[in-house]
């Protein structure tokens, strides 16, 4: 892991006792959200999301302007965005990215019995809506 990497994820783990919002099993805290001053127009942001044992998110759309990057600090995680053949399970270390306006299918805990973590680095233009759940 690089040095970038390795601070964003030093920081969203001394962040995490206070979770700002909870969506079926999945707690969500934004860590930071700062303008990229190399790359007008961008916001560079990072969440991490504390899923509780058999816990999961409802589907939902990713910033249409916006590329993510999600990396498991603990326990495994189920993933899949739409137009994958099936999801997949990542484990500590692991990672995945997400393209421009992504649906996301599926974003659970793989276990039954213990949490997990997922940090997610998200690039998008200043103002777009990072995530929109599914009704």
């Amino acid at each position: 892991m690089n040095r970038i990497a390795s601070a964003l994820v030093a920081v969203a783990i001394a962040a995490l006792p206070a979770i700002a919002s909870a969506q079926d099993g999945a707690a969500v805290k934004k860590i930071f959200a700062e303008k990229m001053p190399n790359v007008p127009g961008k916001t560079m942001s990072a969440i991490v999301v504390d899923y509780a044992p058999g816990g999961g998110s409802k589907s939902h759309h990713h910033a249409k302007s916006g590329f993510i990057y999600a990396h498991v600090l603990s326990g495994a995680i189920r993933s899949q965005v739409e137009g994958e053949p099936a999801a997949k399970v990542y484990t500590v270390g692991q990672f995945w990215t997400e393209g421009p306006g992504a649906h996301h299918v599926v974003s659970e805990n793989a276990s039954k019995t213990k949490p997990a973590r997922l940090l997610a680095i998200i690039v998008a233009d200043e103002g777009d809506t990072l995530t929109t759940f599914d009704k």
